[in-house]
């Protein structure tokens, strides 16, 4: 495993229009770790890793990635898979799921380049990761909101990525859906070295799965294992409110207002 850093942050700050998106972060995220990045909506999660791919530039500070400045990843950004929060991705137009897949190489092989014999074996084995494969000759509008979601981690996969980055990957799922994602991202880290790294505002679940949390308020309010970082202080500062951790064990389930926590049953 590199010794190298997936990302580094180094006293980075972000403005949109100028008024300030991100300010002063700085933390590390170690090769092959499983983080979360949370946070409340606005608070910089999607900016954060959007910088860390050079889609957005800091202001302030430096970035970088697998050992790079993002704008000189040159052939090493093929070794990122990106799933954003928004895919730009018609699901009624007439495609096969194993073509969607393929669209992955597109980075690699370049936008005009004909897919090959090869480049569906590579569609199909990334299927194969995310347990899709038997739909493989489906369209993907007949696919639920879940299965779509797994199609489009495989269009990730399909490079063999060292990073995978998953922005808010079941934002559009129902709660049984998205335990049985998490629980899969978790198993697809578990496979080897890769590093995975998965915004989301979905604090019970995801620290169940995740070596270490980043908490995200504009600036970053603390970071490191979950058990050690998920306090009611950590999570007044993100979403502005007095809070309280019920759940089992070291892992919570369920957050409430101060105010409300006298009501929770024993």
């Amino acid at each position: 495993m590199s010794s190298t850093p997936a990302i580094e942050f180094d006293r980075v700050s972000v403005r949109y229009d100028r008024l300030p998106a991100l300010e002063d972060i700085s933390f590390s995220i170690p090769s092959g770790s499983f983080w979360g990045i949370i946070g409340a909506n606005g608070s910089g999660k999607s900016t954060l890793v959007k910088t860390a791919l050079g889609l957005l530039q800091p202001y302030e500070g430096e970035v970088r990635t697998m050992g790079f400045p993002p704008a000189q990843l040159g052939q090493q950004r093929a070794r990122i898979g990106y799933v954003p929060q928004y895919a730009e991705l018609d699901f009624s137009f007439p495609l096969q799921v194993i073509d969607v897949v393929a669209m992955g190489l597109y980075g690699k092989i370049g936008l005009f380049r004909r897919v090959t014999r090869e480049h569906r074996r590579m569609a199909l084995d990334a299927l194969k990761r995310v347990q899709m494969e038997d739909l493989a000759d489906r369209q993907i509008s007949e696919l639920s909101g879940g299965q779509r979601q797994r199609v489009l981690i495989a269009r990730a996969l399909v490079v063999q990525p060292a990073l995978l980055i998953l922005d808010e990957p079941t934002a559009a799922l129902d709660h049984g859906s998205a335990e049985g994602l998490y629980s899969w991202i978790n198993a697809l880290h578990s496979e080897g070295e890769m590093t995975i790294i998965l915004v989301t505002h979905d604090i019970g679940v995801v620290s169940q799965y995740v070596d270490s949390i980043a908490c995200l308020n504009r600036t970053l309010v603390a970071h490191g294992r979950p058990k050690d970082v998920l306090s009611g202080d950590s999570l007044e500062q993100m979403y502005g409110c007095g809070a309280v951790l019920f759940g089992h064990g070291e892992v919570p389930h369920m957050v409430v207002s101060a105010r409300d926590a006298d009501r929770q049953p024993e």
